[in-house]
């Protein structure tokens, strides 16, 4: 056990799918594992292991933010031998290319976070995905029929931003705002693992457009589907 993940060895697949919200990763192990088993609700972030078309897999949530998700992908992959993460999560879109319900797989991350500051000081350093489950992911998008994004996202540490930040990061090519690929990515690097950001756009800063807090936390289904896929891809 580690100190916010109560499970046993051997409990957690080599391939986990790493949502923000605890309840959309109960959503996914109940909807889409075949005989799903919680190994953890320390401070009531859930996680669970189950297979999908025959193989092991595990969710688990990682609250919001970069510091939260550092926790829980280090322990991760540090003390249960995780070789595979995958972020399920929500993002703005700050791009017109990119409307409500799109799918971005996030092939870079910019960030504002102190926590690359405090790794890095004054260089600086280029969070990006695993190239192998980057391509994987969109091979499987087009196999699936899905019009999937690939851009970079900007992962930031303020949710309310009245400075509007994202009109900065639009100029340089970002389509999309979230708060925890950057951190994902660099753990990942660190400890020689492969991650990937796989967002659904559930608002557009540039077209006002939204979705629903329900539709945030219980469907995005294609999301969940193509990230399982890669998940689960040889």
């Amino acid at each position: 056990m580690s100190t916010h993940i109560n499970a046993p060895e051997g409990a957690i697949a080599e391939a986990v799918l790493l949502p923000g919200d605890p309840l959309r990763a109960k959503f996914i192990a109940e909807n889409f594992l075949e005989n799903p088993v919680c190994y953890n609700d320390v401070r009531g972030m859930y996680g669970f292991t189950g297979t999908y078309k025959g193989k092991k897999v595990s969710v688990q949530g990682t609250g919001m933010g970069q510091p939260s998700l550092s926790i829980y992908v280090q322990e991760l992959f540090q003390f249960y031998n995780v070789q595979k993460a995958i972020r399920v999560g929500t993002a703005g879109g700050v791009s017109e290319n990119v409307p409500c319900r799109s799918v971005v797989l996030a092939n870079g991350a910019c960030t504002d976070s102190s926590l690359q500051t405090q790794r890095f000081g004054f260089n600086h350093y280029a969070p990006v995905p695993s190239f192998e489950l980057l391509r994987t992911a969109y091979e499987k998008a087009k196999e699936m029929q899905l019009d999937v994004k690939v851009g970079q996202c900007f992962s930031g540490d303020r949710f309310y931003d009245e400075n509007e930040t994202w009109k900065f990061w639009k100029k340089y090519g970002v389509v999309c705002v979230e708060m925890e690929a950057a951190e994902l990515y660099t753990l990942a690097a660190e400890f020689n693992r492969k991650a990937l950001a796989v967002l659904t756009i559930s608002n557009n800063f540039v077209s006002g457009e939204e979705t629903t807090a329900q539709e945030r936390q219980t469907t995005f289904t294609n999301m969940i589907k193509l990230a399982l896929e890669t998940a689960i891809a040889e």
